[in-house]
């Protein structure tokens, strides 16, 4: 096995914790965990992998995790390992006591979609958008009526 091997197992492994402890999806934990064990197994170095294309043939690898693998083998690191790593801004972090809202799909939102007010979060309710991520639990107008409530809060 090669360092390169090593340290992405350790990666998606420290990737699956951090996300099991902000309670994200059971199955993306369990898919992390599955790929760092892969990987810690593998015979081959993950770059020679990477080279001949075949990424996807490493059980629990697909599309999502050979990009992932590969940014690193580019970059040197895993830009949504970093993400996780970093504390969210603790205004930000506090949306997680909105209805229907967890941390991890507060991390998502402040991530990958960019939202950074909670007039963005407001703007993407609003579209009826946020519904279309897993995990969502309330309705857009309990959404909408707690985010209206605490803007009003934060305005006084």
């Amino acid at each position: 096995m090669t360092e390169a091997n090593n340290e992405l197992a350790a990666i998606f492994r420290t990737m699956a914790d951090l996300l099991g402890r902000q309670g994200a999806n059971a199955h993306r934990v369990r898919a992390y965990r599955r790929a760092a064990d892969s990987l810690a197994r593998l015979r081959e170095p993950v770059q020679d992998m990477a080279a001949r294309g075949t990424l996807e043939e490493i059980p629990g690898i697909g599309k999502e995790l050979a990009a992932k693998i590969r940014e690193f083998l580019s970059t040197g690191q895993v830009q949504s390992y970093e993400a996780l790593k970093t504390p969210l801004p603790e205004d930000v972090a506090n949306w997680a006591t909105l209805p229907g809202l967890s941390p991890a799909i507060v991390q998502d939102l402040y991530y990958r979609l960019g939202m950074r007010t909670l007039a963005d979060l407001e703007t993407l309710v609003r579209t009826h958008l946020l519904q279309t991520l897993p995990g969502i639990t309330a309705s857009d107008d309990e959404m909408l009526a707690a985010i209206r409530e605490r803007l009003d809060r934060e305005e006084r």
